[in-house]
């Protein structure tokens, strides 16, 4: 009982972040005064992008990979940015490249360096909790639900000190990525072009599917049931 209680209250954490972030992003997009800020804000960054844009696209993929390996930095803020100078289809190219480099590289790190370095890097508690229930011979199905249910640096430290093969853990990312690619990008269009049906359609979505895939993967991990 107090394992189900545990695994419940996570699951409400999960959505009650992503609904503030819905909240938030629908606040600015609804306020003229917010809206007009930004847009001020994202034609300044463009101009100085347009005026050196490999390094502008390098420095968007180089930001995406480290949010796909630090807990406390989200790519989310940048989407917007992207999707203002680029473009929704090149935008989501970017952040889901990024976000493979930046899974392969927690992946790498998890492979070479370890649980001391990987510790560091993000929670100790979740990450000793999937440690004891994910292995190298898991199956793949376990593997991309466990990459589509957890923030993706997880999965790639987890799995990487598990040993676990190299190219089912980068099919895994690629295809759990892209919802959330889609999904954040389709986000970034709805604040910008202020699209607010956009917006609320896709913040349901991705909380519905964030929440869904957790608890499925709670119950493929029964009965050690462990908690994010």
């Amino acid at each position: 009982m107090q394992k189900k209680k545990g695994r419940a209250t996570s699951a409400r954490a999960r959505a009650v972040v992503l609904i503030l972030f819905v909240i938030a992003l629908a606040t600015i997009a609804s306020q003229d005064a917010f809206h007009d800020a930004l847009l001020r804000t994202l034609a300044a960054a463009r101009t100085v992008i347009l005026l050196h844009p490999m390094i502008g696209a390098a420095l968007f993929v180089l930001l995406a990979a480290l949010s796909a390996m630090l807990a406390f930095f989200s790519s989310a803020v940048l989407v917007p940015l992207g999707v203002y100078v680029w473009g929704t289809t090149l935008c989501a190219l970017l952040l889901w490249t990024g976000w493979i480099v930046g899974g392969m590289c927690a992946f790498a790190v998890g492979r070479n360096l370890g649980q001391p370095v990987v510790a560091r890097l993000t929670s100790r508690r979740t990450l000793s909790r999937y440690q004891n229930a994910i292995s190298n011979t898991a199956p793949f199905g376990l593997v991309f639900l466990f990459q589509l249910a957890l923030p993706s640096e997880i999965p790639g430290y987890v799995l990487g000190m598990a040993n676990y093969p190299m190219s089912r853990y980068l099919l895994a990312l690629a295809l759990a990525e892209l919802p959330y690619v889609f999904g954040t990008v389709f986000l970034g269009e709805g604040l910008v072009q202020r699209r607010m049906a956009l917006l609320l359609a896709v913040g349901a979505a991705s909380i519905l599917l964030s929440v869904l895939a957790w608890r499925a993967l709670q119950r493929r991990l029964l009965p050690s049931g462990p908690t994010a």
